[in-house]
């Protein structure tokens, strides 16, 4: 359906966003291309579920991660032939490559001879590990990669954990800093460190004390999150705490899902906090009794048919024609419908109507319209 010509210039409505807390003063390193820490943005994390053996396998997972937005990909090192197959990985994949320790320190040094971007340790799981810090940090530093101390509730230091009695804050936060300590003595302190528990609320306590007690960037997790629906709820409301108050550096959603999930729900929690710039947004409603439309298979549309659009748009999907400009004042665009219409809207004001089944090509072309020239606008907005 075509509307006359005319230009987009209607007046922004006037918001003030909430801020966050200021970011906690962290310490930068380098992920191979990736910085963290410090100002740098706050990258997102997955993690392979193939047999890492398999190369092309795995190759194939990362290629299908980075298409997704992943910043950086961790795979699991549990074998020898998982830890010959690090040098094809690391030097075939687009995205930097950490290697996941759990249970053989020489793996860490296979890695870093790998070509790994860095490593990741569980002091809780290597055997026989504080002795061989010496070697690693020496391998470390003249591969000049960082390395990750990973404590997390189900591999915490025996000695912790006797002397704590079970899993605590403090006990996680202890064991991390213990480790640090011993790589500090052979001045390595290229780390981050995580503290990551299943309890949003314990975690957030561990990340919030860790915080406090040393400069190393921060990488957030809820371990074992759980399946999608609730895994995402869980890191949701652990990372908007935290990151909220400035602190993380790096982040991975840990979900009963395709890793692939994993990072459209980070970059999703990132988006709405403003700490990554936002793509495609569906403003939608809940629906109720006042609703003359489907607006779950109304919103499902517009978010099919805008799926790779170039520029970032807030679009709203309103299904009651009183309320729904105002309500969705803050879209760029968007649709009230009922009675077997759809009301055009942007920025509020409303611009035409048009018949139900022509609610998705006027949306288009709008969209088209409002982003000719006017991306800066619609950042803003």
């Amino acid at each position: 359906m075509t509307s006359p010509a005319r230009t987009c210039d209607l007046p922004t409505p006037t918001a003030i966003r909430p801020t966050l807390a200021p970011r906690r003063h962290s310490r930068r390193l380098h992920v191979g291309s990736v910085p963290v820490g410090g100002d740098a943005p706050i990258s997102v994390q997955s993690m392979t579920t193939t047999v890492t053996a398999d190369v092309d396998a795995t190759l194939q997972q990362i290629a299908e991660l980075t298409a997704a937005g992943c910043d950086i990909v961790r795979i699991a090192v549990p074998s020898q032939d998982d830890a010959d197959a690090l040098p094809a990985i690391a030097a075939k994949s687009s995205i930097p490559v950490i290697a996941d320790i759990h249970f053989q320190y020489r793996y860490v040094l296979a890695a870093i001879d790998a070509g790994c971007a860095a490593v990741r340790v569980n002091p809780g799981n290597i055997r026989k590990f504080d002795d061989k810090i010496r070697e690693i940090a020496h391998a470390a530093t003249s591969a000049g990669i960082p390395i990750r101390i990973g404590v997390n509730a189900g591999s915490l230091d025996p000695r912790i954990l006797t002397k704590y009695g079970h899993v605590t804050a403090a006990a996680l936060v202890e064991s991390a800093l213990w480790e640090a300590s011993l790589f500090e003595e052979h001045g390595f302190t290229d780390l981050k460190i995580s503290v990551k528990h299943h309890d949003p609320l314990l975690m957030i306590d561990a990340y919030r004390l860790l915080a406090t007690r040393c400069d190393y960037p921060l990488h957030l997790g809820v371990t074992e999150a759980g399946p999608y629906l609730q895994g995402t709820v869980k890191s949701a409301v652990a990372f908007g705490v935290l990151l909220t108050e400035g602190i993380g550096d790096t982040i991975r959603v840990s979900l009963s899902a395709p890793p692939v999930e994993e990072v459209k729900v980070g970059q999703h929690i990132l988006a709405s906090l403003g700490l990554r710039p936002r793509t495609l947004e569906i403003v939608s409603c809940p629906s109720c009794g006042r609703c003359q439309v489907d607006v779950y298979t109304l919103a499902e549309k517009v978010e099919a048919a805008f799926t790779g659009f170039p520029h970032p748009l807030r679009i709203a999907v309103m299904g009651c024609i009183v309320n729904g400009p105002g309500e969705a004042r803050e879209a760029d665009l968007g649709v009230s419908s009922g009675n077997h219409k759809g009301q055009i809207f942007v920025k509020g004001h409303v611009i035409r109507t048009v018949p139900e089944h022509d609610i998705i090509d006027a949306l288009i072309e709008e969209a088209l319209r409002l982003t000719d020239g006017n991306q800066d606008t619609i950042e803003q907005g």
